[in-house]
């Protein structure tokens, strides 16, 4: 029986605003990307999220961006040398492995978020910073990357355990990448579609562009966004579809 992992980024509120229903989609995925205070979260929201994600059994990762809390880590940040990327990823990780370890929970992977990822997929000096980071801090952190990115290279290059990721929640270009927020249908919202489209990406190994271009991607995790709107409905009905089609939800095994 196929396997596949369902992730989510959580712990994105800050003091008392909050952002999404972690509860809900604690739930309903098998593995949760913490906002680690830069881009989202603080150091309350972290050990919350982890003590949830421990009680339900789920695996937690850091959800390192750049520091952008007013753009919520979703506005690139130009010029930075390569060393400031490994630091700030770096910082990023080891606050989030001392929070877990407070809890009592482990810290098992990394994926990167926002502005930071999209720029990481496109250019190389970012990727293998992210990845020259995880490695100095544990070389055993598995390292989430957009399938068919340039994280994958960066990833191989470090000797990174890696899980290849697909998005149920984004749209993506001919290019194999996200269509950026900008662009309208960038985002997705209707619950039945986005489930048909889940268990079609896993089954099929691909993902289909907004023109319509059938693109070949390993898929070991499908992302859900936990900020989208509806997207507690949205997680229902992708594992309700998955369940359906006779595909097993559970945490993820490493691509290497």
């Amino acid at each position: 029986m196929t396997t596949i992992d369902l992730n989510c980024d959580l712990g994105e509120s800050f003091g008392p605003w909050e952002m999404g229903n972690d509860a809900a989609m604690i739930e309903l995925a098998t593995s949760v990307n913490v906002a680690c205070g830069y881009h989202a979260g603080d150091a309350d929201i972290m050990r919350k999220t982890v003590e949830m994600a421990k009680a339900r059994g789920v695996s937690v990762g850091a959800h390192p961006g750049y520091r952008d809390l007013h753009g919520f880590g979703r506005r690139p940040v130009p010029g930075m040398k390569a060393s400031e990327i490994e630091n700030l990823v770096a910082y990023q990780i080891g606050a989030l492995q001392a929070i877990a370890t407070t809890a009592g929970h482990k810290v098992t992977h990394v994926k990167a978020h926002g502005a930071l990822s999209n720029v990481a997929c496109e250019d190389d000096m970012t990727a293998q910073a992210i990845a020259n980071a995880i490695k100095a801090v544990d070389p055993k952190l598995m390292f989430v990357v957009l399938a068919n990115s340039k994280l994958v290279a960066a990833g191989e290059n470090a000797n990174l355990p890696l899980v290849h990721e697909v998005f149920a929640d984004r749209a993506y270009g001919d290019d194999g990448l996200l269509v950026s927020r900008s662009k309208p249908g960038a985002v997705l919202h209707d619950p039945k579609v986005i489930a048909e489209r889940v268990v079609r990406m896993v089954q099929d190994g691909a993902v289909v562009s907004v023109t319509g271009k059938v693109m070949k991607m390993r898929t070991d995790t499908v992302c859900i966004h936990g900020d989208t709107a509806g997207a507690v409905e949205i997680a229902r009905d992708v594992r309700k579809a998955l369940d359906a089609a006779g595909i097993k939800v559970g945490p993820f095994k490493t691509g290497n």
